[in-house]
């Protein structure tokens, strides 16, 4: 269903980007897979983090056009992980693995809250150089749910999938959106009910991040105005958290706007990243900078155009 009608994109990137699976923990059983495309010899690659109904693939789009510009991009599907510190604690042995010291991570929804708290986990000898979190929050209290956290393990699959889908867009959307979403329950359809249940659990075990320890790292948060599974309170929570972070801010694009909205989405990581080109932390092949400056150049006026 997602492979027809998000685009003929999508079947091309899975022919031509090979999916790897890594296990770095003594338990075999936790699998991390991912898309590892761009040149290797960037050394602090953007990594992206999916939503609790997201595979690794979602990023399809982000991965063709970034590398496309020069980025290496990585995007990652978690294993089973029932607690935050068991998922940083594998995410620092997978960057070991993969023999990356430092990362910019974009994590989406879950992903951003995960992303978050690997910051905090390592501040002490700092793994992440800087943060995109994308309709993310930064304390699971805000889903009334740390109640219920310790009981997803014992439900079944069908009413795990009916609680993630409960937190999809049910109102009239444009057909991008509505491909987005068919999508993203293609994806949801996928996962096993370890794999929902123990994503169910981290989103919503009481945990919050604690912004003293990552005051130092560099931040833009990527939000909606339109309909999607964040409150307003919890979108000003992230504001007030993060007061020097830059703002990028979307009219319309619901809870996946990496899918529909991709092109806008794709601008702000770019402009994001322009920050360290130059530096040992850039994220693109220095040979691609100027082509990528111009293509960011132009697509900061094609926006603001758009908004007048």
């Amino acid at each position: 269903m997602g492979e027809i009608k998000v685009s003929p994109d999508y079947n091309w990137f899975r022919s031509t980007v090979p999916l790897k699976k890594i296990i770095v923990d003594d338990d075999d059983s936790k699998i991390w897979s991912l898309y590892d495309a761009g040149p290797r010899s960037i050394r602090c690659p953007l990594i992206f983090l999916p939503p609790v109904s997201g595979t690794a693939d979602v990023f399809f789009r982000q991965i063709l056009a970034l590398t496309g510009w020069g980025y290496r991009v990585i995007a990652l599907q978690y294993p089973v992980y029932w607690d935050h510190l068991e998922f940083c604690d594998g995410f620092r042995k997978l960057l070991d693995h993969l023999q990356l010291d430092k990362v910019h991570l974009f994590g989406a929804s879950l992903g951003g809250f995960l992303a978050q708290k690997f910051a905090e986990y390592t501040h002490k000898s700092p793994r992440v150089h800087s943060l995109i979190l994308c309709n993310s929050f930064s304390d699971t209290s805000i889903f009334n749910q740390t109640w219920t956290a310790n009981s997803f393990w014992l439900m079944p699959a069908f009413m795990l999938k009916k609680i993630v889908l409960g937190n999809f867009s049910s109102g009239p959307v444009d057909p991008m959106m509505a491909d987005a979403i068919d999508f993203m329950v293609d994806r949801l359809e996928s996962l096993g009910q370890s794999e929902l249940a123990s994503r169910l659990t981290l989103n919503c075990q009481n945990s919050y991040v604690e912004p003293h320890k990552i005051r130092n790292i560099l931040v833009t948060i990527m939000d909606v105005f339109d309909q999607s599974a964040l409150s307003t309170e919890a979108k000003e929570e992230m504001y007030k958290l993060y007061p020097n972070a830059r703002r990028a801010h979307l009219k319309t694009g619901g809870n996946f706007p990496y899918l529909c909205r991709s092109a806008e989405v794709n601008l702000y990581v770019q402009i994001h990243l322009l920050q360290f080109h130059g530096t040992k932390y850039a994220a693109i092949d220095p040979s691609m900078v100027s082509a990528e400056e111009l293509e960011v150049q132009k697509g900061n006026l094609s926006l603001s155009q758009e908004e007048q």
